[in-house]
C-alpha cells in the first residue's frame, strides 16, 4: 500500500475507491478484473483535457499543429516516458508470463496502465479528477517549444515532402519479423517510386516506419537540395 500511496502523490489524486486503482493497475494476464475498460474511458478523457489545454494555452496554433501537438502528449512514447517518471511500474499487476518477460518495461503496458488510471479517477472523482492527473502529469511538456517542425513524425514530413513536388505518397511494408512474441523485431521499408527504397528496424512496427521514412525524406532532400 506504501507503493500506492506514492503513485497517488506522483499523480496528484487520492482516490476514494482503491478497489479502483488497483484496477486501472492490473494487467489483462493477472485476471479477469482489469484495465482494458478503464484504459479506453481514459484515453478518451486524457484526449480531450489534452486538447482543451492545447486550445487555450495556444491561441493563435493552427488546427492541424494543435492536432500534431496533441498526437505527441498522448503518444505511447511520451505516456510510457511520464508512467517512468512515476515509477508506475512498481505498481502494475502482471501475470506471472509477463513478470518472467518483463512486462514490467514495455512501454504499451506502462501507457496503457496510466490512462487506465485516468479513466479510474473519472469514475472515482468525476471529470475534474481525470483533469487534475492531467494536469499534474501532462501539462508541464506543454512549453512553447511544443510547436514546430519537429511535432511532425517523419512519415507525415516525409508525405508533405511529397505532396509539395507533386510525387506520389510513400508505401511502407513489413519485409522481415524477428524474435519471439514478447521480443518482436520489425524491419519495414519505405518505398517512393523514383528513389531507393529504405529500411529501418525496430522493436516496433511504428517506429521501424518512421525511422525508414526519416531515411528516405534526408536521401530526397540531398537530392533535391544537393
Amino acid at each position: 500500500m506504501d507503493v500506492l500511496e506514492s503513485l497517488q502523490q506522483s499523480v496528484g489524486y487520492q482516490f476514494r475507491e482503491q478497489s479502483l486503482l488497483l484496477q486501472a493497475l492490473t494487467h489483462r494476464s493477472a485476471g479477469a478484473r482489469h484495465n482494458e475498460r478503464l484504459e479506453f474511458l481514459g484515453d478518451a478523457a486524457l484526449n480531450f483535457v489534452v486538447a482543451a489545454k492545447l486550445f487555450a494555452r495556444f491561441p493563435k496554433v493552427s488546427e492541424g499543429d494543435l492536432s500534431r501537438m496533441r498526437a505527441r502528449l498522448v503518444r505511447e512514447e511520451t505516456l510510457a516516458e511520464i508512467a517512468g517518471k512515476i515509477a508506475l511500474a512498481d505498481s502494475l499487476i502482471l501475470g506471472p508470463g509477463e513478470i518472467r518477460s518483463g512486462g514490467a518495461r514495455r512501454d504499451s503496458i506502462r501507457a496503457d496502465a496510466l490512462e487506465a488510471v485516468i479513466g479510474a479517477a473519472f469514475l472515482d472523482g468525476g471529470f475534474g479528477a481525470a483533469e487534475r492527473i492531467v494536469a499534474q502529469l501532462v501539462e508541464p511538456l506543454m512549453t512553447d517549444d511544443l510547436g514546430g517542425e519537429e511535432l511532425r513524425d517523419p512519415k507525415t514530413r516525409l508525405q508533405e515532402f511529397l505532396q509539395g513536388q507533386g510525387r506520389p505518397v510513400p508505401v511502407y511494408t513489413t519485409v522481415a519479423e524477428k524474435g519471439q512474441a514478447h521480443e518482436r523485431r520489425f524491419v519495414a521499408r519505405c518505398s517512393v517510386p523514383g528513389a531507393e527504397a529504405t529500411e529501418a528496424e525496430d522493436g516496433s512496427r511504428r517506429k521501424a516506419e518512421q525511422q525508414a521514412a526519416a531515411l528516405m525524406l534526408a536521401q530526397l532532400q540531398v537530392a533535391v537540395h544537393g
